[in-house]
């Protein structure tokens, strides 16, 4: 039998939990955003002090010290005017890919010859120096130490500009956590346990009314990989094939965005289904800017939803108390 769907077949109740679901975003981010943004920021900053520190407050840029400090480079790159992206100053450099790269994630290429990796910092450090907004780092011009206050200005602004840079990504990762924490409090409520799985076993093998979080699941019939699921939840009476429900916590602040990774939920769905089965349940969780296009292109592909908002719907999954 088809399973029963929660939300996807009534379009008649779309505008009105769009409209809810927009509203409920506005409220979190005016509230908290701001907050994560500063709590990113304060880390940030000292991220950046430490980078000055080890290039000796800018002075002291060259292959050396960017080899021995490789991920400095993200905070070297909003230093300048203007700031650089990680492409602009790939061309600029003309400098390895790869290793730009690495480096942004603080390492070096450990297999590149040492000259060719000394041509690349040398390059990079080249561009850098030429391009350092040296209004924000005023002692470099006037060849002496900063004060502190100019370093803890300097870093403050860079801070910022690291920040801007990845403002989408931190809001977003803490509406997730946010998400999570909340479907997990429904759970706990309910008397379920947050509980991994044996490991090396199916997540057919969860126990009953158990539930974890950013669970990998092997999907592919040839080639293995992994696909990271957000919610895990094995009903306390579980369903005959055993196959436990899959959520993906869902927040947008904007309709466009929405809307170019629509296809991203699908592909999930359509792999879980073929390596799993077509009764596999992959619910997404929404919270935000999610349209009518989105929700429209959704369904078609036999994709279920929850409302934030709505969070009670959960127990038409099977997951009430009983």
């Amino acid at each position: 039998m088809p399973l029963r769907q929660v939300n996807a077949d009534k379009p008649h109740l779309w505008k009105a939990d769009i409209a809810a679901s927009v509203d409920q975003f506005n409220q979190w981010f005016m509230q908290f955003a701001p907050q994560a943004f500063r709590a990113t920021r304060v880390k940030t900053t000292e991220h950046v002090k430490a980078s000055l520190v080890a290039t000796h407050d800018l002075r002291s840029l060259d292959a050396a010290t960017l080899g021995a400090n490789p991920g400095a480079l993200p905070t070297l790159r909003m230093c300048t005017a203007p700031p650089l992206a990680v492409d602009r100053l790939i061309g600029l450099a003309n400098a390895n890919k790869s290793l730009i790269g690495r480096m942004e994630d603080g390492q070096l290429a450990v297999r590149m010859k040492a000259e060719i990796l000394e041509d690349n910092l040398t390059k990079v450090c080249r561009v850098l120096i030429k391009l350092l907004d040296r209004d924000v780092f005023p002692w470099l011009d006037a060849c002496q130490d900063p004060t502190d206050h100019e370093r803890d200005r300097a870093s403050t602004i860079v801070a910022d500009r690291l920040c801007s840079a990845v403002a989408n990504p931190i809001v977003r990762n803490a509406q997730e956590q946010r998400q999570l924490a909340i479907i997990g409090d429904w759970l706990d409520k309910r008397g379920y346990r947050k509980q991994s799985p044996p490991v090396g076993k199916p997540p057919t093998e969860m126990e009953a009314g158990t539930y974890c979080f950013r669970m990998n699941l092997s999907v592919g019939k040839i080639v293995k990989v992994n696909i990271p699921v957000d919610v895990v939840i094995q009903p306390k009476r579980p369903r005959k094939d055993r196959l436990p429900i899959l959520i993906e916590a869902k927040s947008a602040g904007d309709f466009t965005n929405t809307n170019k990774r629509r296809k991203e939920e699908a592909t999930k769905a359509h792999q879980l289904q073929a390596t799993y089965g077509e009764s596999v349940r992959f619910i997404l969780f929404l919270c935000g800017y999610f349209g009518s296009d989105y929700l429209g292109y959704e369904a078609a592909e036999g994709i279920d939803w929850v409302w934030e908002h709505r969070i009670d719907d959960l127990a038409k999954l099977g997951l009430g108390i009983e």
